[in-house]
């Protein structure tokens, strides 16, 4: 009996509950927030127990995920690393031709598997893939050259590109500008962590800035607009949502209906919100990019505060066990899970409430849709294997 009691407490010092928590709690949200987008949808024709029950699915598969991936220890994980990253591109590059062709022609995007009512978008966990293989390529590289200068801080980064270029181009040919930012914010939290000298982090950081206010400037501007769209690089679509942006209220009953309803239901949610499942805003989408709006009209300022406080803590907690790993490995792969998250939050709560572009970026684990919360699920499993592996 006393034998048990050591083991049960051995493996609660090595469970990080401190990560668990957020994470549990905002599932419970987001099957709460997920019944009231469909009960309030008067175009929802299918079962609203249906429809949060296959939602219950994918959190269970999510958990059974995590707990497989604790047991996975960092060697093995290291192996494998290059398979998975592999496996994945072979995937992405089927779906240009095996995309489903009802989605790609309501979305715009190609990103889509479908077999029967089941469906899977690859990306999603093509992004913890290609986390795994960016901390592979690092670790690896600071193995070899443990005395760091510019001629391998550059050869460090044509590795990264040589990783990161591959898995842009398959994302940039399904047309999801969506998820490639979201790669894109990943290399960005691995390149600023992998220790690449200053004198060139400095240059490449005023250079990025540098073309997001020249590409601003483009957008805003007619002659600027005529020459993004004569290049192919910006689609009408995304002046529109560039458009909404700048002004939610310019066209409400068009293009920025979605961003200007979403604006008006979390505004009318006040102080406390009108009460669960109650709405008097009807929002598009409203289970997957704009459930966040659910929350301000339900819950108000209050719940909204309490959602962004859980993924404050979520992210505090990765952060701790980021520096409190001594593998480096996995401290590369947390940089890239931490990234991953926040820009999700940052980029979806945003757009919600008209301060950033929408940009179809769902709300970590509290948005409708199996693909992207099993990622963020797998990124969870990779996080408390950290700690679960370090104290066996």
């Amino acid at each position: 009996m006393e034998k048990n009691s050591r083991m049960s407490k051995k493996l609660d010092s090595r469970i990080d509950y401190g990560v668990i928590l957020p994470v549990f709690l905002l599932c419970l949200i987001g099957l709460s927030a997920l019944y009231v987008a469909y009960a309030q949808n008067p175009n929802y024709k299918g079962s609203l127990f249906a429809g949060v029950a296959k939602q219950a699915l994918w959190y269970v598969l999510g958990m059974f995920a995590v707990m497989i991936i604790m047991q996975i220890k960092s060697k093995v994980l290291w192996r494998l690393t290059p398979y998975i990253y592999g496996g994945g591109l072979v995937i992405m590059t089927l779906l240009l031709e095996f995309y489903d062709r009802t989605l790609a022609e309501s979305t715009g995007s190609r990103n889509w598997f479908s077999i029967g009512s089941f469906t899977l978008q690859p990306a999603e966990l093509m992004k913890i893939a290609y986390i795994l293989m960016m901390a592979r390529v690092v670790t690896a590289h600071n193995t070899v050259y443990r005395q760091r200068n510019l001629t391998s801080d550059l050869l460090l980064i044509g590795k990264l590109f040589a990783v990161t270029v591959p898995v842009l181009l398959l994302v940039l040919l399904q047309k999801d500008f969506g998820t490639m930012l979201v790669f894109l914010a990943i290399f960005g939290g691995i390149f600023l962590m992998s220790g690449i000298s200053w004198k060139i982090v400095v240059p490449v950081i005023v250079l990025f800035l540098a073309l997001a206010g020249l590409t601003l400037f483009l957008v805003i501007n007619e002659d600027g607009r005529k020459f993004l769209s004569d290049l192919g690089i910006v689609k009408t679509y995304q002046f529109k949502r560039i458009d909404s942006w700048l002004d939610p209220f310019h066209d409400i009953q068009g293009s920025s209906r979605q961003v200007a309803t979403a604006i008006m239901a979390i505004g009318s949610g006040g102080l406390l919100g009108k009460g669960f499942n109650v709405s008097d805003v009807y929002v598009s989408v409203r289970e997957s990019d704009m459930i966040f709006s659910v929350i301000g009209e339900n819950f108000g300022f209050i719940g909204s505060a309490f959602v962004v406080f859980l993924y404050f803590m979520l992210i505090y907690r990765m952060i701790r066990v980021c520096y409190d790993t001594n593998n480096e490995f996995y401290a590369y792969i947390a940089s890239g899970i931490i990234m991953m998250i926040l820009f999700h939050v940052f980029e979806n709560i945003g757009a919600n409430v008209g301060l950033l572009p929408l940009t179809g970026i769902p709300l970590p684990f509290i948005s409708q849709g199996g693909s992207a919360l099993l990622s963020n699920m797998i990124g969870i499993g990779l996080i408390l294997s950290m700690r679960f592996q370090a104290k066996e």
